[in-house]
């Protein structure tokens, strides 16, 4: 008897539910992924991993020269160095997450168009890239601390909690421009000057508090300005006092951004492979 044809119907992702299921089970190639970009970041450079200590360095030093020695700001008693590289650590954190995780989907574009597999992977996994380095970098603070014999003040437990702010910041944003990257390609350019404006209009070379109190909320709805005011909080035993508004701003500045940057990835995601 002959044989009737089967059809194979693929119901992957399908739904809000088996699309998050995916995810999970995708799990091995997020890990895949984030792996692969820590170890080609800094292939065939000369200095190798240590670029992610020299830009860092390079900037703390710059910043500390014009506000604390040009501009004179006021450090509150904590040596200035300290201070800077407080904020500056999630700042670059942060930048790192959103320049990457932007351009993800275009840098992987021949995996995007041939395979199916839950592609909000692909941002997620430049976040991981992004903190690893941060990781690396704090040894920058872990030296200036042990230099001025500064002892960090016994809020650091708090230290992860506004490290988990600029993930939920720093993933919202990015793959809210990674889904625009792949229809606009103009964002490859706006997301530079994104992360050069976010420099001046961050706290990193001085304290909010040298920011007029009247105009503190507004600036708080940067959401990286909660971020560094409560990393430098938990980091400083004096000097820097936690704006509870000010972390609450930023807090559901980067709340929205998760809901709206996931929102629109998926409702852009089927498209993806047709249009990268």
């Amino acid at each position: 008897m002959p044989v009737e044809p089967q059809t194979l119907l693929i119901r992957a992702g399908e739904t809000e539910r088996q699309y998050w299921r995916d995810l999970w089970n995708y799990r091995e190639l997020f890990y895949f992924l984030a792996w692969r970009d820590i170890l080609v970041r800094y292939k065939q450079t000369i200095i190798g991993i240590a670029w992610s200590l020299l830009r860092p360095l390079i900037a703390l030093v710059v910043l500390t020269v014009i506000f604390g020695k040009v501009a004179k700001l006021s450090s509150g008693g904590v040596p200035y160095p300290i201070l800077v590289c407080a904020g500056l650590l999630p700042w670059q954190f942060f930048a790192n997450a959103l320049t990457d995780s932007s351009n993800s989907l275009i840098s992987n574009a021949n995996l995007v168009s041939k395979v199916y597999f839950p592609r909000l992977i692909v941002p997620l996994s430049s976040v991981v890239t992004a903190l690893a380095d941060f990781c690396i970098s704090l040894a920058i603070l872990a030296g200036l601390m042990v230099w001025y014999q500064y002892i960090p003040s016994a809020r650091v437990v708090f230290v992860p909690l506004f490290l988990a702010l600029a993930i939920i910041a720093a993933t919202g944003a990015g793959v809210w421009l990674a889904a625009l990257t792949v229809r606009y390609r103009d964002f490859r350019f706006i997301v530079p000057l994104i992360v050069q404006f976010g420099v001046f209009l961050s706290p990193l070379g001085y304290r909010l508090e040298e920011v007029p109190a009247e105009w503190r909320l507004l600036y708080s709805a940067n959401p990286m300005v909660g971020v560094i005011n409560g990393f430098r909080w938990a980091l400083l035993d004096s000097g820097v006092e936690l704006h509870g508004y000010s972390v609450l701003m930023s807090a559901l500045v980067a709340g929205a951004l998760l809901a709206i940057g996931v929102w629109h990835f998926r409702r852009t995601e089927r498209t993806f492979a047709d249009t990268i």
